[in-house]
């Protein structure tokens, strides 16, 4: 595969996405809300490119065929390492690249990707360029709204500039700035204000650009404000928090609905734990997915007792957790 875009490679996919996030959003993770909220985007977990070209591909970009339209997220800084890992994603059948330019880690840092990139538009625009050039896929970046001190809007619009002039049209936008010192990775999901009206103002002053914006956003009214002043939204926590939350916005935005009830929702997942019980994983690694499928419901506390109790059982305990709910609805 591969031969490189002619023009700019227009992103193909969907208004509403599962923002990439370490040791949540997995494969299985993937199948699962795959069926629950069909049209919704979904994103490996950031994979560096090293780790692509000389690590186990089915454990590292390994992924079902089920879980289309997929991104795969990479990072690094090496323009020739990520068109070399682009390629090899690319045939592994992923349908768009994005490249990280937004966490902030320690280990990142170390590494001089993520977040620290937003201080080097000149080498992000130069990756971009590789991979266009290595694929036919599209390729777009994820990055923050400002690093340290570096993060007046003009800094950013700055960066976007400097990224598009490689032939990236799609940015996908956290709207908070990133402290490389003095907070923890966890603290700069939510310590910096949200500033989605710059991500908005991006919008308007580079209408052709694609801009999606993401952070804190939890809330029917909230993605409603912003797809109408941008054209997608990008959610993180929220989707594995309130899992039947995007169940709903799939059939209320993108009118695709998936299981009517959670119950049926317990139901559609059995064959991914199948797939995950013959390829040698427990069956936990799928049903830890399911863990607040039924949060602010009646009940809640006992399917999250009885998943995490009966983990080891050959469906990894759904069968225990779905006789709590009933336990606790005909208790109530």
């Amino acid at each position: 595969m591969g031969g490189g875009c002619s023009g700019v490679c227009m992103a193909l996919i969907g208004p509403i996405h599962v923002a990439p996030m370490m040791e949540v959003t997995d494969r299985w993770f993937r199948q699962v809300h795959r069926l629950w909220a069909p049209g919704v985007v979904q994103w490996t977990e950031m994979v560096v490119g090293h780790a692509v070209l000389h690590g186990d591909r089915h454990r590292v970009i390994g992924f079902d065929p089920s879980e289309h339209p997929v991104v795969v997220q990479l990072g690094g800084d090496d323009p020739a390492v990520l068109a070399q890992a682009a390629r090899i994603v690319e045939d592994a059948g992923y349908d768009e690249i994005n490249l990280n330019v937004g966490c902030p880690s320690s280990r990142v840092r170390a590494g001089a990707f993520g977040a620290i990139l937003m201080r080097r538009p000149d080498r992000v625009a130069r990756v971009v360029e590789a991979m266009r050039s290595a694929v036919s896929i599209p390729v777009h970046v994820k990055h923050r709204i400002g690093v340290d001190e570096l993060d007046a809007y003009e800094d950013m619009l700055r960066f976007v500039d400097t990224v598009a002039s490689a032939g990236c049209d799609t940015f996908y936008v956290h709207a908070r700035k990133a402290w490389l010192q003095g907070l923890s990775p966890k603290e700069n999901r939510t310590v910096p204000p949200l500033r989605h009206d710059e991500v908005h103002r991006l919008k308007a002053e580079r209408p052709h650009l694609t801009i999606v914006t993401n952070g804190g956003i939890t809330t029917d009214d909230a993605v409603d404000a912003h797809l109408a002043e941008v054209d997608g939204v990008m959610i993180g926590r929220a989707a594995a928090d309130d899992p039947w939350w995007m169940a709903s916005l799939s059939q209320r935005i993108l009118r695709m609905p998936g299981p009517a009830t959670r119950l049926d929702a317990i139901e559609v997942v059995r064959p991914v734990i199948a797939r995950a019980v013959a390829e040698g994983r427990p069956p936990h690694a799928v049903t830890r997915h399911l863990v607040h499928l039924f949060a602010n419901q009646p009940g809640t506390r006992r399917w999250r007792r009885a998943l995490s109790e009966h983990r080891h059982d050959p469906d990894g305990g759904l069968d225990a957790a779905v006789a709590e709910l009933h336990a606790a609805m005909e208790a109530a």
